[in-house]
């Protein structure tokens, strides 16, 4: 616990699952000065933003839970949107987190004084802070793609992540763009509801088959007479988890992952026409993409009202797509299955330290940052699941919480009186980046595909190491990496 020798106060930008951790987190430090501002009217973050059909957790719900958290109460194996939603507003109200939220205020503009982090927001609050959390996440901005005649469609058209529940489906030609993850999940949804779906499809993508079986009145029961129970089992998932699929996907030559490839395979080989099979066939290599999770794609894409269209689209008319063969595909709704801006981070917030360093020129050709967390020149500013970092079929609640325990090890730095600043070197960020882009060439990631793990040259974005090399590298900070200003 800080002894409280210098009182500080923090402001949490976002209130999603990262923002409402890091309340719990500096609460239990003894830090209580804290203002949490949340651009929307409600917290949850991504699982407040998606709401489309079949959305669900593609991590095991055991382990995208708060360890201080466990839920003996998880319906699923893998839990759905509304779920992880509904656990997440369970959480902030047992530990009475949205004293602290302010909603409707945008953060736009931070800057640092020299001794004070200046912040405003949308509506002209302004606010003053020893420490800014950015816990901004990396699902909030959709991607919308760049299709010639999109304001032209006559019909019902929406994102994924940003889902009009108003719109009827039931009965109606529906189509969706894109073949990600929310993508396949809402094929799996509405397809027996709609009375034709077509599903346009860019690129294949590699289905890993996942049952998703209930927890039974017996297993709830256990969890709550022994919540230590549940928490032996998230760790013991969590280190199977690392060991497995976390720890194969930075090694492309992993037999593990050459498994991955199998079961994909056997997964893809249910689909009994060949025609069919093979235009769902990927060009790369299973993981070389996010690995899609799904327990009834295939079955959903071979119902007889579905359509798999592989020819690229024209334009978007009025009634429908327009392929590059010449036919109009008509449609009563269109869905936007495209994904999200994942190199925004903090943008468009304008941040800027107190020698005048710009977020928007330090991240001009692509975001970095040391070890995912801090940038040279913004002091006393911590990014959790910033850039870099783990991402991707992994947990990111366990990802935060191991950020924000290595944040509060240097949040201690300031309140004890050793510094009254602290920022990374620019030679640390700059040793870790260069080796962080030589180690990523050997990721799965590199093997020739084109996702959205790749940066502006083609090199993955994520964490190139081991899981267990991150728990390791959150343990303790390496003070020598970091500029401490008294």
């Amino acid at each position: 616990m800080s002894d409280g020798t210098r009182p500080l106060r923090f402001v949490v930008v976002g209130a999603g699952m990262a923002g409402i951790l890091a309340v719990v987190y500096l609460r239990e430090r003894g830090f209580d000065d804290i203002a949490v501002y949340e651009k929307a009217d409600r917290l949850g973050g991504t699982w407040r933003e998606n709401t489309y059909p079949g959305v669900t957790c593609d991590v095991p719900s055991i382990l995208y839970s708060y360890s201080f958290a466990p839920n003996p109460e998880w319906s699923h194996r893998f839990s759905s949107g509304s779920e992880i939603q509904s656990y997440l507003e369970g959480v902030a109200r047992r530990h009475d987190v949205e004293r602290s939220i302010t909603y409707g205020e945008e953060v736009v503009h931070a800057e640092h004084d020299g001794d004070r982090w200046h912040l405003l927001t949308t509506s002209g609050l302004t606010d003053v802070a020893d420490v800014v959390i950015a816990a901004t996440g990396v699902f909030h901005h959709p991607f919308v793609p760049g299709l010639e005649g999109l304001e032209d469609f006559a019909g019902d058209l929406v994102h994924t992540a940003r889902w009009d529940a108003s719109v009827p489906l039931t009965g109606r030609r529906v189509g969706i763009i894109g073949t990600g993850s929310s993508a396949i999940q809402t094929v799996g949804a509405v397809v027996d509801e709609v009375a034709s779906l077509s599903l346009f499809q860019r690129t294949a993508q590699w289905v890993l088959p996942q049952d998703n079986p209930p927890y039974t009145d017996e297993e709830k029961a256990a969890f709550r007479a022994d919540p230590d129970s549940q928490r032996r089992l998230h760790d013991e998932i969590s280190e199977l988890f690392a060991d497995g699929f976390a720890n194969a996907v930075v090694d492309a030559e992993s037999p593990v992952l050459a498994r991955i490839a199998e079961l994909c395979q056997v997964n893809l080989d249910s689909v009994v026409d060949d025609e069919l099979r093979e235009r769902l066939t990927p060009d790369h290599r299973a993981a070389c993409k996010r690995l899609v999770v799904s327990e009834n794609f295939y079955e959903a894409i071979q119902h007889p009202n579905a359509r798999l269209v592989t020819t690229g689209i024209d334009r978007i008319v009025s009634g429908g797509v327009l392929t590059e063969n010449g036919e109009v595909h008509e449609l009563d709704v269109l869905v936007l299955a495209t994904g999200f801006q994942v190199d925004q981070f903090m943008r468009p917030m304008e941040i800027i330290g107190p020698a005048g360093n710009r977020l928007s020129e330090a991240w001009a050709e692509r975001p970095t940052a040391y070890l995912s967390i801090a940038i040279p020149g913004l002091p006393n500013l911590f990014m959790l699941n910033g850039p870099n970092g783990p991402v991707g079929n992994f947990s990111l609640i366990e990802v935060a919480e191991l950020q924000m325990e290595y944040a509060l090890q240097l949040v201690d730095r300031i309140a004890d009186g050793s510094c009254r600043l602290i920022e990374p070197t620019a030679d640390a960020t700059e040793a870790h980046e260069e080796a962080r882009t030589e180690a990523a060439g050997r990721t799965v990631w590199a093997t020739g595909c084109n996702s959205w793990y790749l940066d502006d040259r083609g090199v993955p974005m994520a964490w190139p190491w081991t899981f267990r090399e991150f728990r390791r590298r959150m343990a303790t900070p390496e003070l020598d990496h970091y500029l401490l200003t008294d």
